[in-house]
């Protein structure tokens, strides 16, 4: 991994067509619950796939399977063609797969650069122990890091502590913290809940030049007329079982959907 990122984002992702991220099959089982169930879908490289649900449809869930925070109980998961079964969470990461999370989790008494450097960390990881502590190449690693807060309009803030950002500004500190790992796919989970529209825009735009630079996006957003601006597709879960996943008109359009979404649904996704 080079220090200097590669295009507006570092994405790493291949401009080629076809299936980037395939799951076949994948279920998963809480004792007695069965979050997910069956689930066959797949990421088109250079593509953004929206994964949208009424609460407690197993979102969340897929995402933790797909980044080996949960083993699936069933079924394969295949990334850039090869299965990633028996992986962890940093071994993907390191294979180019990023994510947020739900709920922040940043160093809120650590500055925004620092918190984006602690993505970066991946790329030390590729290079001989003891250029880590080479000046220049901790030079060129905070470069790249504060690059990456200039293109996501944190420039002004690279200084600032955490913990006294506001909550869609700190949203944006994960996504690229996130993107620091130079990922080819990024998985985003929820990330403009509690936003204000202006906010949710501004993701919607970054999300749209994250695919337009290469890279593949699964969008997990309750936010409807986010997912379908900005996403190529949409799959929608009910009950941890796909119901569909086509064009977004298409997919509003389907009795299934409303069926689901008029339902009653407990607990989270």
């Amino acid at each position: 991994m080079n220090a200097q990122l590669e295009g507006p984002f570092g994405a790493g992702a291949a401009r080629a067509g076809g299936a980037l991220l395939q799951l076949e099959g994948v279920g998963k089982a809480f004792g007695a619950v069965r979050a997910v169930d069956g689930v066959t879908l797949s990421a088109e490289r250079q593509e953004v796939l929206g994964l949208i649900g009424p609460n407690g449809a197993g979102k969340t869930t897929v995402v933790n399977l797909i980044s080996a925070y949960f083993s699936p109980s069933e079924g394969r998961i295949t990334f850039a063609g090869a299965s990633v079964d028996g992986l962890r969470p940093h071994q993907l990461a390191a294979r180019g797969i990023a994510r947020t999370y739900q709920n922040l989790r940043l160093f809120d008494e650590s500055t925004v650069l620092d918190n984006v450097l602690i993505g970066r960390h991946l790329a030390f990881g590729k290079q001989p122990r003891r250029s880590v502590l080479w000046p220049g190449a901790q030079r060129r690693e905070r470069a790249a890091a504060a690059a990456l807060i200039e293109r996501l309009g944190l420039g002004d803030l690279a200084g600032e502590r955490v913990s006294e950002l506001s909550y869609g500004v700190r949203r944006r500190v994960e996504i690229a913290r996130a993107l620091a790992i130079e990922p080819s796919l990024l998985l985003l989970d929820e990330p403009t809940a509690g936003m204000t529209r202006t906010e949710s825009d501004e993701i919607g735009r970054l999300v749209g030049e994250l695919r337009d630079d290469g890279m593949t996006v699964l969008l997990v957003d309750h936010n409807v007329r986010l997912v379908s601006e900005v996403c190529d597709r949409v799959a929608v879960l009910d009950w941890g079982r796909l119901v569909t996943i086509d064009a977004p008109d298409a997919v509003w359009s389907d009795e299934r959907v409303r069926d689901a979404y008029l339902g009653t649904r407990q607990g989270g996704s």
